[in-house]
């Protein structure tokens, strides 16, 4: 059933309608030009604008002269007036980055996962780490909005809950957004990490075209989120995007869930240093927790195969191949612009896989007898996630989001 709004809602949906526009702007935007961009009346404009300004969320930051009439004054947001923090838990890595209102980062770690360590012990040392991560800034501490984790799925969005994380020991079902809130006095706010991708990804993407696309990300498993009208789609449980168990075609590794030739399986790091290694392709054996080890090998196993190593680039050929499949489904079935890739594990095979996926698709995606649909890489390397969970922080307290109208 439809929900209504108020007048509270409408204001503040308003202000970060105003806010996100200058913040996208890159040389500022006047009023009269926020009031052509927004549709709204000349005195709401000039009301919100004066209230980014007593909040320092936004300057006066020179005059732009204009044939007709007088000079037109240029609202510029502060990027030092508030910070969030975003950390990504990888079973690999966890890495975090502090960004300014304009999106930057301003400083970023990077700490290995102890993979034996339980739910307490690791949320300890991201709080430790995070508030290292302020204190070596000497940004004050009241400035930061709060913290952005982004975490394997499935989650309880709701509860701020991770479930069962693949290669996580002993995190069945762990109350992440609490616990870390508890740990650092600020405000968390927990999401899967492919939704954290896709949230970085539109806060580098300004034009309308851009707001319809999906995000695969790899990382230490696989997943995808989708954004459609700039927003990114949640689904009942929060949940969309679990592409670990799409079919891939006949043949392949045999998957945990009993079937052959599933995403997941087929492309996972593990699983093709695992199948280097069978093969003499790397040196063994490798431990199979230690992903630190798995990372390392994978990115020697890419290396490889850019040196011209028959072996690894037939590995990599067939990941790509089967990477092809799911994405023409994804692609089919959503009729997005676009196809996003990204993701800890990426950089090393991007250039490569981008190579098949434009050559395997570029005749059978049925969209594209309607439009293109445009394969790329993202531009913000490894650390996006990081990126995108505190641009989810960044999001909730300054950008414009339709579901926020409604009345519960």
């Amino acid at each position: 059933m439809p929900r209504g709004s108020n007048l509270e809602r409408v204001s503040a949906f308003n202000q970060a309608v105003v806010l996100d526009l200058v913040r996208r702007s890159e040389s500022g935007m006047s009023r009269v030009e926020l009031i052509g961009a927004t549709g709204l009346s000349t005195q709401t404009v000039s009301n919100i604008a004066r209230r980014l300004l007593d909040l320092g969320l936004i300057l006066e930051s020179g005059k732009v002269h204009v044939p007709q009439g007088k000079p037109r004054t240029t609202l510029t947001i502060d990027p030092k007036s508030k910070y969030a923090v975003g950390a990504h838990l990888d079973p690999s890595m966890l890495t975090f980055v502090l960004l300014d209102l304009a999106g930057r980062v301003v400083h970023r770690k990077h700490l290995p996962v102890v993979a034996v360590a339980g739910p307490e012990e690791t949320v300890a040392r991201i709080a430790a780490a995070i508030e290292a991560l302020i204190s070596e800034t000497d940004i004050p501490r009241t400035r930061v909005l709060g913290v952005g984790i982004a975490a394997p799925g499935p989650i309880e969005f709701d509860q701020g809950a991770v479930v069962g994380p693949p290669m996580l020991t002993g995190w069945e079902r762990v109350e992440l957004r609490q616990s870390l809130g508890k740990a650092t006095g600020l405000p968390v706010f927990l999401d899967k990490d492919s939704a954290a991708a896709a949230h970085a990804e539109l806060w580098v993407r300004n034009k309308r075209s851009d707001q319809n696309f999906a995000f695969v990300y790899l990382g230490s498993g696989v997943g995808a989120a989708v954004v459609m009208n700039g927003e990114v789609v949640r689904g009942s449980s929060n949940n969309v995007g679990e592409i670990g168990h799409f079919s891939t075609g006949d043949g392949g590794r045999l998957c945990g869930c009993g079937r052959k030739g599933c995403l997941g399986i087929s492309i996972m790091p593990v699983e093709l240093v695992n199948d280097a290694v069978g093969k003499g392709i790397l040196p063994g054996p490798v431990d199979q927790a230690d992903l630190r080890h798995i990372t390392e090998h994978f990115h020697k196993l890419a290396a490889l195969a850019d040196a011209g190593d028959q072996g690894a680039s037939s590995l990599f050929q067939e990941a790509a191949d089967r990477l092809a499949r799911a994405v023409e489904d994804i692609a089919n079935l959503l009729d997005v612009d676009g196809i996003v890739f990204g993701g800890p594990s990426w950089p090393p095979v991007g250039t490569r896989y981008l190579e098949v996926l434009h050559a395997a698709l570029a005749n059978r995606l049925a969209m594209g007898m309607i439009h293109e649909v445009e394969l790329v890489g993202s531009v913000l390397g490894e650390d996006i996630t990081a990126v995108g969970a505190a641009c989810i922080v960044l999001d909730h307290v300054l950008a414009p989001r339709s579901g926020g109208l409604l009345l519960e």
